[in-house]
């Protein structure tokens, strides 16, 4: 009997979960003691078994927790030396008395509890409140200077651990001074980190760290063989010593829970910045990993339930007395290169470690604390943005390398925390030159470079053309605030000279502030005093309250009756708007007073001779519209051709749900319905009375009656005709050449 393929493919594919979880576990644990004891290494030496075991007991938390709330398909957690350098800052600020009353190692053991808390709760509402998609906008530069200054401070850290200076020695002291180097540390150290450094080139089915840590403990036995007193756990401060978990689970969580009964009002006040550092950098980590394992696993997280999932993690990890971690990028990538393809796998890693704690307890109390410095060492250099020195090459980038280099250097000089707060006006002054670099005007053409709807005659075009710096158009984008608003005024200073019209469309404008909308109250006061006029189009709807800037404009005054801007429903009407001013300034006249057009007024027929026109005219009908009248409709079967006397009308296109587009407006000295002149096809569009309007109607069937006496007119008129359509065509290819270059 066949076996259920389904059944197979499960059984595959938990298989593959299992050797992937135990291959990141392998990659994730040395790191995680590494971790620990970074961290509670400020604390004394003595506390390194505290720190090795909070970095397993994180490790088995985050493992079980997060992935299962979690669900991204190969992330595994584990703590991460974000989490290992924001809490050693915090340990040496707390234990140094910088920010207040000096702790002792006993009392800031609570405080750091509290700030694994809070951190986890912070995580857990930015999850909730959607704010996984707003910390992935963080500017790169900010974050690579912070990941960078982290390495730094890291390698810093880990140097005298490395040579096995004495407690309290200064670091260049102890450079200085051979004497006070440990030989056997800086050997297992040198091991170390040569192995760790060498595996990459000689497998890749091994973690380097699995490899590196061996090698160290390996070389340190070896040294123990050749000198006895170093095979002494008790006191050894070579090594991390005996980690021991004292009471049951329960009994765990109620200590930890109990001892923040110690924290004071002072103490929850030296951990606020900490805690937001922390959520904020392990969010940053968690995130930038799941984007990276979406490309290989193909899938796509979802970055709110992730940082829930995380922050529940770290949770858990806080009432168990383990770090804080994020989503860890080496781990995963074991992970799911070693078969594990699904969120089950990351469950699978925290098992194996709660089973390695279990068994190997004995086995990691006698790791080498410089081993664990040489891992550190590696994976700090590995952290450090070597690339940004690439930045020096290219002007553009220098200012970047600034921002880098001014985190790094405040997190060295000063402390993780200022470095937050420098990253943060970093980037801030990165999203203003951002928008400073982008012009927010995307287009600016002039009347007669963009039309209204409105069909001209010869004469008006000729108008428009020459008195085409009167009118500006100008299309913006991005966001109008004081960054950007000088620009503005600038690209626009040349014009507020000469133009008595400008128009802004504001269709894709995203936000305006007081200092924009000074402005615009500023360009309209200037044009006002040549009688001018500023307009806007394009304004979002009502519905979009949080970008109401036709409201925002009316409270401040800037949109008002008489002496405002003016708000208008349609860029063509607005055009429109702007056309019939400098047509009635140039003295073209009102469209009030028109007076009919007889059949040789029409550029079609100028010319011809007197009996041809009259033979023309007796061809023609003589109709008259009221405002707002149907003349045809789409569908509807003609062959007449309409001339209009005086008055304008509307051509208009018919869409989906009832709605119409306004393709022209036809004025006095214009025709329309010339397709169906020419091919005797069904009408292709509404045309309707814009204002009373009379026309002229030529049909097809009678002037080809007349024709027969006389073709040498037909060729005249279908000619001229022809010509027209033909001049329409090219004045549609010259607008949308300039919309296209702009």
């Amino acid at each position: 009997m066949d076996a259920d393929p389904q059944a197979v493919t499960a059984k595959t594919s938990l298989w593959g979960d299992v050797l992937g979880g135990l291959a990141a576990m392998l990659v994730a644990l040395p790191s995680s003691v590494a971790f620990g004891v970074l961290a509670y290494g400020a604390l004394g030496r003595e506390y390194a078994g505290a720190g090795a075991m909070a970095g397993i007991v994180g490790a088995a938390a985050l493992g079980l927790v997060a992935p299962a709330i979690g669900r991204n398909a190969g992330l595994i957690s584990a703590p991460c030396a974000p989490a290992a350098a924001v809490l050693t800052a915090l340990i040496v600020d707390l234990a140094s008395g910088k920010s207040g009353p000096p702790l002792a190692a006993g009392a800031i053991l609570p405080v750091l509890a509290l700030t694994a808390l809070g951190a986890a709760v912070l995580q857990i509402l930015y999850g909730a409140l959607g704010g996984g998609r707003l910390i992935k906008f963080i500017p790169y530069p900010v974050v690579s200077g912070y990941l960078s200054g982290v390495a730094v401070l890291i390698a810093l850290g880990q140097i005298p651990k490395l040579f096995a200076f004495p407690k309290g020695t200064p670091l260049f002291h102890g450079l200085a001074s051979p004497e006070l180097w440990r030989w056997q540390g800086v050997v297992v150290g040198v091991v170390t980190i040569a192995v760790m450094s060498a595996t990459p080139y000689l497998t890749k089915k091994i973690p380097a760290a699995i490899l590196g840590i061996a090698g160290g403990i390996a070389s340190y036995f070896f040294l123990a063989w050749l000198y006895p007193p170093l095979l002494t756990i008790e006191n050894n401060p070579l090594v991390i010593g005996p980690i021991r978990a004292s009471g049951s689970f329960l009994e765990a969580i109620s200590l930890r829970v109990t001892s923040l009964g110690q924290c004071d009002l002072a103490a929850l006040e030296r951990v606020v910045v900490p805690a937001l550092t922390l959520s904020v950098l392990l969010s940053i980590d968690t995130l930038k990993t799941c984007v990276g394992l979406d490309a290989l696993t193909h899938n796509r997280h979802q970055s709110d339930r992730e940082l829930v999932g995380q922050g529940v993690g770290n949770l858990v990890s806080f009432l168990t007395g383990g770090m804080p971690g994020a989503g860890t990028m080496g781990p995963s990538l074991v992970n799911v290169t070693s078969g594990g393809k699904s969120y089950r796998s990351g469950i699978i890693e925290g098992a194996f470690v709660v089973v390695a704690l279990l068994l190997l307890g004995k086995v990691i109390a006698w790791v080498p604390i410089s081993a664990l410095a040489g891992i550190l060492l590696v994976i700090a250099w590995r952290m450090f943005d070597k690339g940004m020195f690439h930045l020096l090459r290219h002007p553009a980038g220098r200012f970047d390398f600034a921002v880098i280099a001014a985190v790094i250097l405040t997190a060295v000089a000063f402390d993780l925390i200022m470095a937050a707060g420098i990253g943060v006006g970093m980037a801030i002054l990165l999203f203003i030159r951002d928008q400073i670099r982008g012009t927010v005007i995307r287009r600016k053409m002039y009347v007669g470079q963009i039309k209204s709807k409105t069909r001209r005659s010869p004469a008006e075009e000729e108008v428009l053309s020459r008195c085409r710096e009167l009118g500006v158009f100008c299309e913006l984008q991005g966001n109008l605030f004081f960054g950007t608003t000088d620009q503005l005024f600038t690209h626009l200073e040349k014009d507020l000279q000469n133009a008595r019209f400008i128009l802004m469309d504001m269709r894709r404008v995203q936000s305006m502030d007081y200092t924009a909308a000074h402005l615009f109250d500023l360009m309209q006061a200037r044009l006002a005093q040549r009688g001018g006029q500023l307009l806007f189009c394009g304004m979002p709807s009502a519905l979009l309250a949080e970008r109401n800037f036709e409201l925002y404009m009316i409270s401040l005054g800037v949109i008002s009756t008489g002496r405002g801007g003016v708000v208008s429903d349609t860029l063509d009407s607005a055009l429109e708007w702007i056309e019939e001013r400098i047509l009635e300034g140039a003295g073209v006249g009102s469209r009030e007073d028109e007076s009919l057009l007889s059949v040789e007024d029409f550029r079609l027929f100028r010319g011809l001779e007197g009996v041809t026109l009259a033979a023309l005219g007796v061809c023609m009908l003589e109709k008259s519209y009221g405002q707002g009248e149907r003349i045809f409709s789409q569908g509807d079967e003609g062959e007449e051709i309409f001339f209009v006397r005086r008055g304008s009308v509307r051509i208009m296109l018919p869409l989906e749900g009832g709605k119409l587009h306004h393709l022209a407006t036809v004025s006095r000295g214009n025709f329309f319905g010339e397709l169906s002149f020419l091919d005797r096809r069904s009408r292709s569009a509404h045309v309707e009375a814009k204002t009373p309007t009379d026309l002229y109607v030529l049909s097809r069937s009678r002037l080809e009656d007349y024709l027969s006496a006389d073709a040498t007119l037909g060729v005249k008129i279908f000619g001229r005709l022809s010509l027209v359509i033909a001049e329409r065509l090219r004045q549609t290819d010259e607008e949308m050449q300039d919309l296209f270059e702009r």
